[in-house]
């Protein structure tokens, strides 16, 4: 399966980049306070959190738990104007376009002692600014893609007609500063929209980013709440509320401190296991894992993948030589206690190379050499 990533976006200075660090749990992205202290895009693996690899490490008995990841990208603010080269406006861009899916950070959060690229907090702005860039630098490639292709209409080339029908309806729907994502089109016309490859067409997680003192209770947050007004109005689109600062200090503390300083702020999570579990399903991610004395594993795959094609993220041969797959899902699994009592319940199968993976499956598979 190829890798698929989610690139965190956002105006200068809204906790990006110590977002990043406390995702990855690292300090590649320097965190200062003015724009563009990142430069090129940071890439980090993410471990996905998930509470049921607990339960199967204690049925399997081992010791050895390996999690699911993701990609996440660190991108550099942008800023009005980047369509046209404004800031790193191109390259910016261009590492957006890249990515299967965003994060975009907001900052919902007044703070007198870190700048705001556009002197005063206004998330529902900053979101207007970012999408209307995105918008920007998607007229241009709709254009250049819309001129190719009626070249190529005067041939008759079918594909070309389409497109240039297509095109033709979503310039002028870009236009009015509406994303590519909003357009109303057939199932066929929206899969090949996805070809076009247009930065307001991918998936987005709003991710607010709060003081500590508003992290109990975000619902005070006026900022929050005209956020989640403006995208359910607007885009229909998820949102989740983290605090990237504390998360930050966790990274320094050990996991019994950690419970401590969460506790005193009458929380439990920063809120970014909220985001991680947010993008791996915006990415159209889910797990199957694998179970044994030797270790327990979480596997990613997409939805609407086949047994060969999940036997084949853990190795290229298993999908060749692919035979059946054994099944039973996490919940018999713990409904029963073991392998073999919820095979005795009638509840572990085989699947054949038909069988659409479910998350949360526990599989083990057939192959031959």
């Amino acid at each position: 399966m190829a890798k698929t990533q989610a690139g965190i976006v956002g105006l200068p200075n809204v906790g990006k980049s110590t977002l990043f660090n406390a995702l990855t749990r690292s300090r590649k992205a320097e965190a200062a306070n003015y724009p563009f202290c990142t430069i090129e895009p940071n890439v980090g693996v993410v471990l996905v959190p998930d509470n049921r690899m607990l339960e199967l490490q204690r049925i399997a008995g081992t010791k050895v738990v390996i999690p699911a990841t993701i990609d996440i990208v660190d991108i550099a603010g942008l800023v009005a104007g980047a369509s046209k080269g404004e800031g790193k406006g191109n390259d910016f861009l261009s590492n957006i376009r890249e990515c299967d899916a965003i994060i975009h950070v907001v900052r919902c959060f007044d703070n007198d002692d870190i700048v705001h690229s556009m002197g005063k907090v206004d998330p529902v702005r900053d979101i207007g600014v970012i999408e209307t860039e995105l918008i920007l630098a998607d007229i241009q490639s709709a254009e250049q893609q819309l001129d190719r292709n009626q070249k190529k209409v005067r041939s008759q080339d079918k594909d070309a007609i389409a497109n240039v029908d297509l095109l033709g309806r979503l310039v002028k729907h870009l236009n009015e500063n509406l994303p590519a994502s909003s357009i109303e089109v057939s199932d066929d016309d929206r899969a090949r929209l996805k070809t076009y490859n247009l930065l307001s067409f991918k998936k987005v997680l709003y991710a607010c980013n709060v003081s500590e003192a508003d992290l109990a209770d975000p619902s005070k947050n006026q900022h929050v709440a005209n956020v989640r007004a403006h995208i359910a109005k607007q885009h229909g689109c998820e949102s989740v509320v983290i605090c990237a600062q504390v998360e930050a200090e966790l990274c320094d503390l050990s996991p019994a401190e950690a419970t401590e300083f969460l506790q005193a702020l009458g929380v439990t999570d920063s809120g970014v296991s909220d985001l991680i579990r947010g993008a791996y399903k915006l990415l159209g991610l889910a797990t199957y894992f694998t179970a044994g004395e030797k270790e327990v594993r979480a596997w990613t795959f997409r939805h609407g993948m086949a047994a060969p094609q999940c036997a084949a993220v853990i190795h290229t041969d298993f999908e060749k030589g692919f035979v059946k797959a054994e099944i039973v899902s996490y919940d018999d699994l713990l409904k029963y206690g073991s392998v073999s009592a919820a095979r005795d319940a009638g509840r572990y199968r085989l699947e054949g190379k038909s069988y659409l993976f479910k998350d949360g499956d526990v599989a083990l598979f057939r192959f031959t050499d």
